[in-house]
């Protein structure tokens, strides 16, 4: 007989769609390569606009860094999963290999971390009992309590990789399109300002999915990107401007 009570459906539906679970990997993955995009090339093309009066040559940086910066941050975030993929392999090899070899240490470990949790007397050795009989889930319970490793599949490795390109190709975009239809001089200023209602878009959003404020959050993304504009101008204007 069950012991479990039954969940009403007003808690199913608060749970899935009223305060849902957020991802945390592709909201990190939209956020940096959104970010990264947009100081880069915001940084980038406004140099150039301080430098030279040239639509054309501003245009021709800000896409080359567009493209170029989006198949970087695809090709290191893909990596660095693979990375982790790998030291998460290695790791639970050697935690297999621990509990053959000195099963008594181990068994020790895991005892401590749920003592740690306010589990104590039988209850905690039926606890500790029941992984110990059951290696596999031992050792998931080590890579995640000791470790703090999870697995990471190359599925989920390429995911990373597009989403990190994409969200960079789209944010590194915004700064550069109104050199396309304006004046250099204009395009400087409206290039600025929508980069930094981007950044303060993307601050919100994340506050907003997560436990920050808002309007705090928001504030320090677009403070991000009018610094790396000032360096960004400053380093062009000392190259003097072009007719």
């Amino acid at each position: 007989m069950s012991l479990a009570r039954p969940v009403p459906d007003w808690q199913r539906a608060f749970h899935a769609r009223v305060d849902p679970h957020r991802r945390t990997s592709a909201l990190s993955d939209l956020i940096l390569g959104g970010q990264d995009g947009i100081v880069a090339v915001l940084g980038a093309v406004l140099g150039v606009a301080a430098a030279s009066s040239s639509a054309r040559l501003v245009l021709a940086v800000g896409f080359a860094t567009t493209f170029a910066d989006a198949i970087s941050m695809a090709a290191v975030a893909y990596t660095s999963m693979l990375a982790q993929a790998d030291v998460y392999r290695s790791e639970r090899e050697r935690e297999f290999r621990h509990i053959h070899e000195v099963p008594t240490l181990e068994e020790a470990e895991i005892r401590d971390i749920y003592a740690r949790k306010g589990f104590t007397g039988p209850l905690l050795e039926q606890v500790v009992a029941t992984f110990v009989a059951n290696p596999d889930a031992w050792v998931a319970v080590m890579m995640s309590e000791e470790h703090q490793l999870r697995p990471v599949g190359r599925r989920h490795a390429l995911r990373s990789g597009f989403v990190v390109g994409l969200a960079t190709m789209v944010g590194a975009l915004l700064p550069v399109l109104p050199f396309a239809l304006m004046s250099v001089r204009r395009a400087a200023w409206a290039s600025a300002a929508v980069a930094a209602c981007a950044l303060f878009g993307i601050g919100a959003y994340k506050a907003r999915v997560t436990s920050g404020k808002p309007w705090k959050s928001g504030l320090e993304m677009a403070a991000i990107g009018i610094a790396s504009a000032l360096v960004g101008w400053a380093i062009g204007a000392a190259f003097g401007v072009t007719p």
